[in-house]
């Protein structure tokens, strides 16, 4: 399992995600002081009822948490949209 796959597989499961899409976009960061590290940088779209009712800040804690050890070493940035799947259905 890749590193996007092992981020995935996190999302999905740990916040019972309907939708996951996530787009490595480290190779636009080639050189920046992050890179060097080996961490990626991340862009996601991420659907799920654990979202309902909690605010921009608290969907981020719940990513940030669902990814777990990932965010100490396999990546580096991740940028995110969150929403419920009324959300997501009301977005077309």
């Amino acid at each position: 399992m890749d590193r996007l796959q092992r981020i995935e597989s996190r999302l999905t499961d740990g916040l019972g995600a309907t939708h996951v899409d996530v787009e490595d976009e480290s190779h636009l960061h080639a050189g920046h002081a992050g890179a060097r590290s080996g961490g990626g940088h991340f862009r996601a779209v991420i659907v799920s009822e654990r979202f309902a009712g909690l605010s921009r800040v608290a969907r981020q804690r719940v990513v940030y948490e669902a990814l777990g050890d990932l965010m100490q070493g396999e990546i580096h940035a991740f940028s995110m949209r969150t929403f419920t799947p009324d959300e997501w259905k009301a977005q077309g």
